[in-house]
């Protein structure tokens, strides 16, 4: 809360304009283009990292598929997860959520302005729903990103176990899985510390249709769980080096 506080104060002249762009664009999705829409939260992410002392150090931008109609799949951290991706990833992406955050103010803007779907766990034929309708959004070149945890680890950098059922939408549409390894993001939100930050983006290299097609989901999950374990642990490591340096 304190860093939100900070965010909104360094940018006292423009909270006002951008708040009322952002709850424009929430209630118009219609009016503007995905490209639209993303390009403004990118502007008013920037502008609040700045303010924030935030910084997102980007690995691997290379690997994020040419052409549209692929998914993310990273660890789940904290609530400023989307928004770090945001603020790096060059292309618009949606998100499914879990129903529970659908009404944090701010998010709540921005997952409409993202038009993104809210998944009820508890609800089985809803959760089912969604995932027929992002497979045939990624079918026709749409990008999503889902959390395979299911809900914040809680517990910093480790990670929880990554559910197959998550996967589901991305087998179905055939499409290109991204791996995502998000290091220090639960530090902007979800502590009360102000001191500059640095939150890790790691985009992995893509697992194809004909690397995965002949897997479980579940399998697939413990690969790409594994993956990201790997660039976590590595990247933690020589952040350790450099600190004894």
């Amino acid at each position: 809360m304190k860093r939100i506080i900070m965010m909104v104060l360094r940018n006292i002249l423009l909270v006002p304009w951008m708040w009322a762009k952002l709850c424009y664009h929430a209630s118009h999705v219609d009016k503007y283009t995905e490209e639209e829409h993303y390009r403004m939260l990118q502007f008013i992410t920037h502008r609040a990292n700045k303010g924030g002392n935030v910084t997102i150090d980007a690995h691997g931008l290379e690997n994020i598929p040419k052409e549209n109609g692929f998914m993310f799949f990273p660890n789940h951290q904290g609530l400023y997860d989307v928004l770090s991706l945001v603020d790096v990833c060059p292309k618009p992406f949606s998100v499914v959520a879990k129903k529970e955050v659908e009404n944090v103010p701010f998010l709540k803007q921005v997952f409409k302005c993202m038009k993104a779907y809210m998944m009820d766990r508890n609800d089985i034929r809803q959760s089912l729903q969604v995932i027929v309708n992002v497979t045939n959004e990624v079918k026709n070149g749409r990008n999503y990103l889902i959390f395979p945890e299911g809900t914040r680890s809680k517990m910093g950098n480790e990670m929880l176990e990554f559910k197959g059922g998550s996967f589901k939408a991305a087998t179905k549409a055939k499409c290109p899985i991204v791996p995502v390894a998000l290091i220090d993001s639960f530090k902007p939100f979800d502590t009360n510390s102000i001191a500059p930050v640095t939150v890790q983006v790691h985009f992995l290299k893509p697992l194809y249709y004909d690397d995965y097609k002949d897997m479980k989901t579940n399998d697939i999950a413990e690969l790409v769980r594994s993956q990201i374990q790997k660039t976590i642990q590595e990247a933690t490591n020589v952040n350790k080096t450099d600190v004894s340096i």
